[in-house]
């Protein structure tokens, strides 16, 4: 029989991630308090040491904003590109 893996929300890797950080509960202690294996609280650890950086950092935000006006811009050429498309195919079943 197979087991399904446990599915963490987001608030709880945060809040173990920030008690690892926190450092005053080993890591053991808090796989315990917890109910997570020891190796998951240091992954989350460190994911959240390595990516701290991109929460503060003003580019990622002004980088998603750049992301997001560039994609509406491009679905607005798509929808510009399929409506000359069919015009012209109504054009053309004209003159056949």
């Amino acid at each position: 029989m197979s087991r399904r893996r446990k599915q963490h929300s987001a608030g709880l890797k945060a809040k173990v991630a920030l008690a690892a950080v926190k450092g005053d509960r080993t890591t053991s202690e808090l796989a315990a308090k917890f109910q997570v294996h020891p190796t998951q609280v240091s992954h989350w650890k460190r994911e959240l040491v390595e990516g701290a950086e991109e929460v503060f950092g003003r580019d990622g935000k002004r980088e998603a904003r750049e992301q997001e006006a560039l994609v509406a811009d491009l679905y607005e050429q798509i929808g510009r590109l399929q409506m000359e498309l069919e015009w012209t195919k109504k054009k053309a079943a004209q003159w056949s």
